[in-house]
């Protein structure tokens, strides 16, 4: 515990010079402020020339691949980034389809005190506005809004029960999935089936929506081993890739490169795509752990045995997205979310706002985990009967359809099958470090995968590609 703890502590004091330093080499200074600094376009300055040799290769252009290959350029080495999609971002996705920047994938900066991602935010010129979580109604499946008291005794229940698992987390010898630990505490107590839906509810807010998992899938050891950093969470009104377009700014990004192979030795690295083959002397992997589950990519010699069975012990999840644009506001504007305790609970369950932040009548809701999942199976014209369904319980039949819609299926992205990471019963924190283990200093790995203390997190993965690039240089 003491090694994890100081290594939490070196990232977040170094988090903020890591930042500052990255500042300089995209033409930003740490005094700057200004809008001005923004890139015209979303699309990164690739270079010109067609080499295919570097000192390294950065397998991924996500956050933690553009951080890698700012860090090693600053540090005066060729890097090549190799993309798979036609854009850079990867799950930071800033889609205009709609009119405005909306984010599919990464959406928040989870705790802003001592966040690098922040430090960057605010010397980019990039604004955000902070999210009130307690600006929010809760609705019964008949669509009535719940009073005060009543939010006030679900999420009593709920920090009960979840006491008494906290104390078996502690006390339990062998470990099981975090449902498990729940019913058994349930099964101790007499609650009505109104307390247990409420319940359930509650619990499936903090599971499939915050790790992309259901309880039946979460390790009750270590699901929760993250650590945070402190402060408000906050949002992108103009998009979250504004940070990593700036961050690209002038780097060596091929485009529509997808990699087949990588191999790798004493003699450096050598990786077949796509577009071609491409050699370096090291190379950052930043592929994320859905790709990599999926065995598609063939490394020479195979991955060691602790970093694949690492690979095969976590699990991928997912959250997805459904954006409904509207002619008008037909709920109260003022309020930045809303839940509803349905029948079928994970369904339409979580709804966010976007009046307070951009002042457009649209609506985010989201589907983690099993439900999440099923989303995708749906057809789109399913997906949005079973939005307005929601909707005109709550609001009425009067309301009218939306004028637009975009849905995200991560789980079914070829260059990511899921959307972030997390601990299934039996696998550890650990699996994270193994991943992250570099192979004979020539071969690293980079993502939020790869980061123990801030797995599932834009800053994890920023982190990650830092912590990469400094190994090397």
């Amino acid at each position: 515990m003491k090694n994890k703890l100081s290594r939490r502590n070196f990232l977040k004091i170094s988090s903020v010079v890591t930042a500052s330093t990255l500042l300089a080499g995209c033409g930003v200074t740490s005094e700057s402020n200004s809008e001005s600094t923004l890139p015209s376009s979303p699309d990164p300055d690739t270079e010109t020339e067609t080499s295919t040799q570097a000192d390294v290769l950065v397998i991924g252009a996500g956050i933690a691949g553009i951080a890698a290959a700012r860090k090693l350029e600053q540090s005066g080495l060729s890097v090549i980034v190799l993309e798979a999609r036609n854009r850079i971002g990867g799950r930071m996705w800033s889609d205009t389809s709609l009119g405005v920047p909306l984010d599919l994938g990464a959406s928040w900066i989870h705790g802003i005190e001592g966040n690098p991602i922040t430090e960057l935010a605010n010397n980019f010129g990039i604004k955000t506005i902070v999210t009130d979580y307690d600006n929010a109604i809760t609705y019964n499946a008949e669509g009535k809004q719940l009073t005060d008291k009543e939010d006030s005794a679900i999420e009593a229940l709920f920090e009960e029960i979840y006491s008494e698992v906290e104390f078996m987390q502690e006390d339990t010898d062998n470990d099981m999935s975090l449902e498990d630990a729940i019913e058994q505490v349930i099964s101790g107590k007499k609650l009505s089936k109104e307390d247990l839906r409420n319940l359930h509810f509650y619990i499936l807010g903090q599971t499939a929506e915050e790790y992309g998992a259901d309880p039946s899938d979460l390790s009750l050891w270590e699901w929760d081993q993250d650590e945070e950093f402190d402060g408000d969470d906050v949002v992108f009104p103009n998009g979250y890739s504004e940070i990593v377009y700036v961050l690209a700014k002038g780097l060596d990004v091929r485009l529509n490169t997808k990699v087949l192979s990588i191999s790798y030795g004493s003699d450096g690295v050598e990786v077949e795509t796509s577009s071609g083959t491409f050699g370096g002397d090291k190379a950052i992997v930043t592929i994320p752990l859905g790709v990599l589950k999926q065995n598609q990519i063939e490394f020479d010699p195979p991955l060691l045995a602790e970093k694949q069975d690492a690979i095969d012990r976590l699990a991928m999840g997912v959250l997805n997205k459904v954006y409904l644009k509207f002619s008008e506001v037909f709920w109260e504007e003022e309020i930045e979310g809303f839940g509803y305790i349905g029948e079928n609970l994970g369904e339409w369950s979580d709804w966010m706002s976007f009046v307070p932040y951009i002042n457009e009548p649209i609506l985010l809701a989201f589907h983690g985990g099993e439900k999440g999942f099923a989303l995708e199976e749906l057809s789109d014209d399913e997906v949005i009967a079973g939005a307005m369904e929601t909707l005109r319980t709550i609001f009425g039949n009067d309301i009218p359809e939306p004028e637009g819609y975009t849905i995200t299926r991560w789980g079914q992205d070829p260059f990511a099958f899921g959307s972030y990471s997390h601990i299934p019963p039996f696998a550890s924190g650990e699996d994270y470090d193994a991943l992250a283990k570099p192979i004979d200093d020539v071969l690293y790995f980079a993502g939020e995968a790869t980061s123990r203390e801030y797995p599932s997190t834009v800053h994890g993965a920023y982190l990650s590609g830092i912590a990469a690039a400094e190994e090397i240089a």
